[in-house]
């Protein structure tokens, strides 16, 4: 079973965890898109994402306080929706106007949490990683809360078992009194194949996994001296931000004076207070479809195969049909083939590395496979596009009991819907009519509608669009979406 930490630590200080939910996860592509990225993604578990297992796992930690989570405002509802969904009742979202790497992001939840208590440690924790032994986990989290105590700016290490080139490195220097912590003699960026290998046989580096445990005040101090820049722009978008129940909307103009730097570049590699203290966890940063190969359990050949998969004399691939066509495989070796409703990726598993350069062909002909899934969130539910063609399209339209889309109308369409399940208040012009399964009601072009879900489990329908443009900018709002 599973240990949290103890009080002895926690007591002393609250810690609150801050979940940095951001970034595309473009070596995930086709799953991972700029609107749908990589936490939101079920990859290790069958019905949890990334985001929800990293939140899951921070309540372990006893005596740990609501979680900061720091998203894009882009994915303000996705976020919301995925913490309901893990169970966590309140938690505070700090959201980004842009998205400014890591620095900028923990030192805006660094002047949040500030803000609310006195002597505060922060865990840091990237939102789309996997960890395999949560024991070791928590186990590493103690230690650093203990390291922490003597105003140390703690990483977690991970001692590596290949020579990867995809992660920065950490050389530890002398040991600390607190267990299993070591100063910090460098921090490495990401080696090529030959320094990595000498790392890995040195035995003193460990992969920087990208956790940390700050105190607060001291985390600060560090960016004011080091990232001055970083500190003063975040702290004025702080000091303007919007405040909206659970939400902090930083300023604008103040946030995108930050510079766009990791907190590594920006801290870390300039501290004389940095510890690190090793984490033996089963830990993958989930970033290529060969680590998620790696990790994953295997069929007797090798294989790692998820959803309708047709295969013969395969061997060491990684094959995942994920709401697209099945697979019909033959004679493949080390490859990794991907597909999904609009893409299909075929590659060398040993070279889903370089999936960037490839991304950045594809944008220049259908930036969209790039940007976002079919499936678009809103703070009611969302919609997803099913079919599109010439002067029609049709969605498939989810929303959640108690919320209602926007009063709107459209110039250059009318629209069909078909309730499929729950019950619809349906708002046309002056009618107000009520729609339950295998109903339906036209919307004609210039008509003002709106729906409402007034049952209580989701009201799923379809809507057929016709005309001559069927883009979602031909949208006039008489309220909020």
């Amino acid at each position: 079973m599973t240990q949290a930490l103890g009080p002895s630590v926690a007591a002393q200080r609250p810690i609150i965890p801050v979940i940095l939910c951001g970034g595309m996860g473009t070596r995930l592509w086709p799953l991972s898109r700029q609107k749908l990225p990589k936490p939101f993604l079920e990859l290790n578990h069958p019905h949890r994402s990334l985001l929800q297992e990293t939140a899951r796992r921070a309540r372990l930690v006893r005596h740990i306080k609501n979680p900061v989570i720091v998203s894009h405002i882009e994915h303000r509802f996705l976020c919301a929706d995925h913490m309901a969904g893990a169970g966590v009742e309140r938690c505070q979202f700090l959201l980004e106007p842009h998205s400014r790497n890591t620095a900028p992001a923990v030192t805006a939840a660094a002047l949040y949490i500030q803000s609310q208590y006195k002597n505060a440690f922060m865990l840091v924790l990237p939102s789309d990683h996997i960890i395999q032994d949560e024991s070791g986990f928590l186990k590493a989290v103690e230690h650093a809360a203990y390291a922490a105590l003597e105003e140390r700016l703690v990483a977690l290490g991970v001692a590596p078992d290949h020579a990867a080139t995809g992660y920065g490195y950490i050389l530890k220097g002398d040991a600390l009194v607190c267990e299993g912590a070591h100063e910090v003699r460098q921090f490495v960026e990401k080696p090529d194949v030959e320094t990595a290998q000498t790392y890995l046989a040195n035995g003193h580096y460990s992969w920087n996994s990208g956790i940390f445990l700050f105190p607060v005040n001291r985390f600060l101090e560090e960016v004011a001296v080091h990232a001055p820049r970083v500190f003063a722009a975040c702290r004025d978008a702080f000091a303007h931000a919007m405040h909206d129940g659970e939400c902090v909307l930083l300023d604008d103009q103040a946030y995108a004076q930050a510079p766009n730097i990791s907190i590594d570049y920006a801290v870390m590699e300039h501290t004389k207070n940095a510890a690190v203290v090793p984490l033996s966890c089963g830990w993958s940063d989930a970033g290529t479809w060969n680590a998620l190969w790696r990790m994953a359990p295997k069929d007797q050949f090798g294989n790692v195969m998820s959803g309708t998969i047709y295969a013969d004399d395969v061997h060491d691939c990684y094959l995942r049909a994920e709401d697209g066509p099945p697979i019909a495989a033959l004679g493949l070796e080390n490859l990794v083939v991907v597909s999904t409703r609009d893409a299909v990726l075929v590659s060398k598993k040993d070279r889903a590395q370089e999936l960037k350069k490839l991304l950045e062909m594809i944008s220049q002909h259908n930036d969209t496979l790039l940007d976002r899934h079919n499936r678009v969130y809103r703070a009611w539910g969302f919609y997803e596009t099913i079919d599109l063609g010439e002067r029609y399209q049709v969605k498939h339209i989810r929303v959640k009991p108690g919320a209602k889309l926007s009063v709107q109308m459209h110039h250059h369409r009318a629209e069909h819907w078909v309730v499929v399940s729950g019950t619809a208040r349906i708002q046309r012009d002056d009618e107000e009519l009520v729609l339950t399964e295998n109903q339906y009601v036209f919307i004609p072009l210039g008509s003002i509608h709106a729906v409402e879900n007034i049952g209580r489990t989701p009201l799923d329908f379809v809507e057929v669009q016709s005309g001559s443009y069927l883009g979602e900018d031909d949208i006039v709002r008489f309220g909020e979406c």
